[in-house]
């Protein structure tokens, strides 16, 4: 089976993108594993499908595999790469669309200059929603990781994440604590771990360790939830600049009740046809 593809990223966090509107694709575990395989495959931190949705007033439906094969509910760098790749692919005319995803609706804005606004609809706190395991809904979870008791927040992006401050991103054992935090037991279905190093009230740097691919170089719905809980802590103020090592994101927030608001670049790097 031949299929084409699009390689894009979104500040690093790179993507191999289908076309399932033009052609057919149904891949098992293994062939997923083998596209996003770097040695063997294209190589990406995730594979990104563009559908056909039955849903009035969507335009397309958006689905998510993880490097081991995995379907993940959200990906804010890809949502910004999904509508980049229907407009320059000709699907749509739109510059702004509305996107079925596992955990609702998102609404992805080509902007003039070249960036991607994407509307990531509200965060939400209550454990059994992310889900955690928690006796009660509080701002800073403790979360015993590798004998110590880390402060944690928790948030739904429509994936769950777990939001630490740390002194220094830099310095952090971010490949030690990440892969533990990621399958740690309170989490049934994994977690996306964050490293927030606070700069000012406005900026920060973050690393995230990702379900299921491990560090990336950027992570959107992590940079999302980095912010939201430094607000929520009271130590950030929307907009956040937010520092990943692959660039910068812009997060905004109005506070409970209102959406996050991520604005970042898209680029697509090549196309191409592989066998499998």
């Amino acid at each position: 089976m031949k299929l084409k593809f699009s390689k894009m990223h979104g500040l690093g966090n790179d993507f191999v993108v289908l076309d399932g509107v033009r052609q057919q694709v149904s891949l098992s575990p293994e062939q997923l594993v083998y596209l996003a395989d770097r040695h063997f495959g294209v190589g990406c931190d995730q594979i990104l499908l563009v559908e056909k949705t039955e849903q009035p007033g969507i335009d397309f439906r958006y689905r998510i595999f993880n490097a081991d094969g995995g379907e993940v509910e959200q990906c804010g760098n890809g949502a910004r790469c999904f509508v980049r790749f229907v407009h320059d692919q000709g699907l749509t005319e739109k510059r702004q669309i509305r996107v079925e995803t596992l955990k609702g609706t998102i609404e992805p804005r080509l902007e003039a200059d070249g960036n991607v606004t994407v509307d990531m609809g509200e965060p939400r706190f209550l454990p059994a929603e992310i889900p955690f395991v928690a006796d009660e809904d509080v701002i800073i979870h403790l979360l015993d990781v590798a004998d110590e008791t880390l402060e944690t927040s928790v948030v739904s992006m429509g994936n769950p994440h777990a939001v630490q401050v740390v002194d220094s991103v830099d310095t952090h054992p971010v490949g030690e604590h990440g892969p533990l935090i990621e399958r740690h037991v309170r989490f049934p279905q994994r977690v996306n771990a964050g490293f927030m190093q606070i700069i000012d009230r406005h900026s920060i740097k973050l690393r995230v360790y990702e379900r299921g691919s491990g560090e990336t170089m950027a992570c959107g719905t992590g940079a999302c939830a980095a912010a939201v809980a430094g607000i929520r802590r009271g130590l950030l103020d929307s907009p956040v600049r937010v520092m990943t090592r692959g660039g910068d994101l812009s997060i905004a927030w109005g506070g409970l009740g209102r959406p996050v608001l991520m604005t970042g670049p898209a680029v697509t790097v090549f196309t191409g046809e592989i066998e499998l």
